[in-house]
């Protein structure tokens, strides 16, 4: 059984600002963003590096990395584990999930996940872009944990591991079930404070959950896979009117509110597709 782990930054331990996961070419008037962002990305590689020790040693026969925050290319290739592959750049088909669809994947691994936009006391929350407010799935918020788990669902993989703060790893066990092993790695105090871990505990935690995700799989245990149901509708809530003005243009569309969008995917990528269609349409300035 291979495993796919999709690496995001903000839950990463010891990560409370947004000049921490911001490459230094998108805080260009933020003095501290390159040594800050250095040091989360370091922490960020070798929780990566944990999960993929902890899989192999529970048996995965390899493990694939997909670098999935902001502009994908975080990670340190040097420092990784020497015997994963990884996939690194934006504007993949499969965004955040990308590699799922390799033959023999069985399970997703999240690290490094944060809880879903209007979280309180929720390090970095957020879901997807700083202008999407929620995203629901039949009335049900999901947020990012959900959207990724329904495009593995469609090629039948299960969320086996999240890793992250406290409330991403209760929202994901809450929605996915207490099948997914759950690593957090900080409780958040604020939106842009937590009470960490000392890294290297992290890390070990993270590398034991890895393991007994891929035990439990492989004994015929553990989680089970997140199809979108049939006939479901998915809307989007962004944060001003004008951008579900644009991202109504998409076919298949339709206006649902002030501020939102709907639509009925015919499976999980129809889903994904039109998901990132309609947020990238929205991404509009919001100034003439």
């Amino acid at each position: 059984m291979k495993v796919l782990i999709s690496a995001d930054m903000e839950g990463t331990c010891g990560i409370v600002s947004w000049v921490q996961v911001m490459p230094p070419e998108y805080a260009p008037g933020e003095p501290t963003s390159v040594p800050e962002y250095e040091r989360a990305r370091a922490r960020m590689t070798r929780e990566v590096s944990a999960a993929v020790a902890g899989a192999l040693a529970g048996g995965a026969e390899e493990v694939v990395v997909n670098d999935s925050h902001d502009g994908m290319r975080n990670l340190i290739p040097e420092e990784l584990h020497p015997a994963c592959r990884f996939i690194s750049g934006s504007d993949k088909p499969l965004s955040m999930v990308q590699g799922v669809d390799l033959p023999g994947v069985g399970a997703l691994f999240l690290t490094g996940y944060h809880a879903k936009a209007g979280t309180p006391n929720a390090p970095l929350a957020h879901t997807w872009s700083d202008w999407l407010n929620d995203v629901r799935l039949d009335g049900r918020s999901i947020g990012e944990v959900g959207i990724n788990a329904a495009v593995a669902g469609h090629f039948g993989v299960p969320v086996a591991l999240v890793t992250g703060d406290r409330l991403a790893v209760d929202q994901t066990v809450a929605l996915l079930g207490d099948e997914v092993v759950g690593v957090p790695v900080k409780d958040g105090l604020s939106t842009f404070a937590a009470l960490h871990l000392h890294p290297a505990e992290a890390q070990r935690r993270i590398a034991a959950g890895a393991e007994a995700a891929v035990r439990r799989l492989l004994a015929g245990g553990g989680a089970r896979p997140w199809p979108l149901p049939a006939g479901c509708r998915v809307e989007l809530e962004f944060d001003h009117q004008a951008r579900a003005d644009q991202a109504a243009v998409v076919p298949g569309m339709e206006r649902a509110g002030d501020r939102v969008v709907a639509y009925r995917p015919a499976d999980g990528l129809d889903f994904i597709r039109r998901f990132r269609a309609a947020t990238r349409a929205a991404a509009i300035r919001m100034s003439p």
